[in-house]
């Protein structure tokens, strides 16, 4: 029986040894704070250096090919951010180009090496701050969300010309699906015992535990770095509330330019035609791809709003030291922190198709404003949503807590 605190609610949670399909959770919070089934270091490193092995072909082979009046046009992974760079779209391409190449390679090459060292018995000093680094990057690498905004790009690309995946298509296909069951299969809680075990603190003495391996320490130890993990202990994340705030506000000005200047613009035979968010919804479905319209409509206009609306909510209600629906707020925290990555969807499918639809005044596509304060709408929303404090909303469970 360990003792450890619970990332969301704070709350000290004891955690029995778990067999295979058992899951343990926060007494208060309902927080998963450790689960056995589907999960093994093993399997974890075996998808993760697959995942890593297949990105380097993923981004050097071909992605895919498009044919136009005897014309054919090809593309790389990095081929739509580089056209966004040629254009003048700086911040837009190197958001895209860091989620969707650089920190993929990263964060898998990484966590290979923590992994590595925790299954051969020998893990090195500081690994510990290195396994810390990989989860963190474990939202912000998206080859997965890159995929799925490939698919839609090729499904858009299809429906008027004629074209084909490439080995660096079926590569990064690979890539993202292992990516995803890396996920699923990593034990966190088990790397971290293996790393060092958890603290141990003598009864009634107060303790702050470790928001990034939810170790325990003794409270004098506040300010000092984590013995496991190396991050910056603090009983809550300094200006938790007024970072989230101001990153949320910054977000919510962008909206607006978001949705209503076009994310791309098309030259079709000499006439440019802008598309903006609800245009490209609209065309999935007059297309008959109404599965697309809906995921699009989920990932660019329902989640980011949801983000926004359950961020004020939050900050509100601590404002306030509501203690009203304290489990759903928590509930509603995991589901925005998690999904929040998901709204790149959209800018990854310009990055795409931008590439392939390159034929001069017959038919092509260049980014338009839109994307770039879309892109900054999803990386402020995922940036506040880092920097808040879900420990806080459970605080007002005391209303004389200063």
């Amino acid at each position: 029986m360990t003792t450890i605190g619970c990332p969301e609610c704070g709350t000290l949670d004891e955690v029995p040894p778990l067999t295979s399909r058992m899951i343990a959770r926060c007494r208060v919070c309902r927080y998963p704070l450790a689960r056995r089934s589907g999960r093994s270091i093993v399997a974890a490193l075996a998808c993760a250096s697959a995942t890593f092995v297949l990105l380097f072909p993923a981004n050097l082979g071909t992605l895919m090919f498009v044919e136009l009046l005897g014309g054919t046009r090809s593309s790389l992974l990095v081929s739509g951010i580089v056209a966004m760079w040629r254009e003048g779209w700086l911040i837009l391409a190197v958001l895209l180009g860091a989620f969707g190449i650089v920190l993929p390679f990263v964060r898998f090459g990484t966590l290979v090496i923590v992994l590595c060292a925790v299954w051969l018995g020998r893990p090195p000093p500081r690994i510990g701050a290195l396994f810390r680094w990989s989860l963190w990057l474990d939202v912000w690498a998206m080859p997965d969300v890159y995929l799925i905004g490939c698919f839609i790009g090729y499904a858009r690309v299809t429906q008027n010309l004629n074209a084909s995946i490439g080995a660096g298509g079926y590569c990064f296909i690979a890539a993202a699906i292992m990516s995803m069951i890396t996920r699923a299969t990593l034990d966190r809680r088990t790397v971290w015992r293996a790393i060092a075990p958890d603290g141990s603190i003598p009864d009634d003495e107060p303790v702050i535990a470790c928001t990034s391996c939810d170790c325990i320490a003794p409270l004098d130890s506040e300010g000092n770095r984590c013995a496991r993990c190396a991050a910056r202990l603090h009983a809550r994340k300094p200006d938790a509330v007024q970072r989230a705030a101001a990153l949320s506000l910054a977000a919510l000005v962008l909206t607006a330019p978001a949705n209503l200047y076009p994310m791309t613009l098309s030259v079709q035979i000499g006439t440019n035609v802008p598309h903006r968010i609800v245009d490209g919804v609209y065309e999935l479905f007059h297309a008959g791809l109404w599965p697309l319209g809906i995921l699009i409509t989920i990932t660019s206009i329902v989640i980011p709003f949801a983000k926004l609306a359950g961020m004020a909510w939050f900050i509100v209600s601590i404002r306030r030291r509501s203690r009203k629906h304290l489990r759903l707020k928590a509930h509603l925290f995991r589901w925005i922190d998690e999904l929040g990555r998901w709204s790149n969807v959209d800018v990854f499918t310009i990055a795409a198709f931008l590439p392939l639809i390159r034929f001069g005044s017959v038919a092509s596509t260049h980014t338009a404003p839109g994307a770039t304060a879309f892109a900054l709408v999803v990386f402020l929303t995922m940036l506040a949503s880092r920097a808040f404090d879900p420990r806080l909303i459970w605080d007002a469970r005391d209303r004389s807590r200063p």
